[in-house]
């Protein structure tokens, strides 16, 4: 198991996560996913929502999103180390009924989805720091794809040195957060400009942080 990698709220509150061997994953920290999916909560956006979880590494976003009422998840990574401990995770907490984990790259995951008419209401990408804003840009302009309608939503993660990604013309930016070394940018499908998300709002802090990830 991962050294306080576990489940931090939901049915699975508590529970442990197997942590991939190695330093090729980047676990997002527990405040930062606490502080997220307290947003996404108040969004109303996880209740039964179908959930993709790109670049899973652990599938800490997934599996919380799953524990906090997802009504499934697909995971992707294309790492062997990553996707046993993610299968160990799934089994000991009783959800392969509810998980489906695809064994490749990314962009060849979202294509075969998108062509199979699949579409999302959540999608988390946390590509890896030193994947090219060319190739981020491409993920997301065939997420765009995925997305169900203007309440669904992307959730990027990368450094908080890396520039926002260029958007497809169907994305657009809905909120820009930093918490010490990571960004997350949420975006969601171009609207009419009155769409809004919900009562999620009032969770987010002045200046473009999280609620309660200020420092100092």
């Amino acid at each position: 198991m991962g050294a306080g990698m576990r489940i931090i709220a939901g049915r699975h509150r508590g529970r442990p996560l197997h942590a991939p061997k190695g330093r090729d994953t980047r676990p997002t920290p527990d405040r930062v996913r606490e502080s997220l999916f307290a947003s996404l909560d108040g969004m109303g956006v996880l209740e039964d929502a179908r959930v993709l979880d790109l670049f899973a590494g652990s599938g800490s976003l997934g599996l919380e999103a799953l524990s906090r009422g997802a009504h499934d998840v697909v995971f992707v990574d294309q790492a062997s180390g990553p996707v046993s401990a993610l299968t160990r995770s799934i089994a000991d907490l009783g959800e392969e009924g509810r998980t489906q984990v695809l064994s490749q790259r990314a962009q060849t995951a979202v294509d075969r989805l998108l062509e199979d008419d699949q579409r999302f209401d959540v999608v988390f990408a946390d590509p890896p720091y030193p994947m090219g804003e060319d190739e981020v840009g491409r993920l997301l302009k065939t997420v765009a794809g995925l997305l169900r309608d203007l309440s669904a939503l992307a959730v990027v993660e990368r450094s908080v040195r890396s520039p926002q990604p260029t958007l497809p013309e169907r994305l657009e930016l809905y909120r820009d957060r930093t918490y010490g070394e990571t960004r997350m940018w949420l975006l969601q499908l171009v609207g009419d400009g009155d769409d809004q998300k919900g009562e999620g709002d009032d969770l987010m802090g002045e200046g473009g942080d999280l609620v309660g990830d200020r420092e100092g």
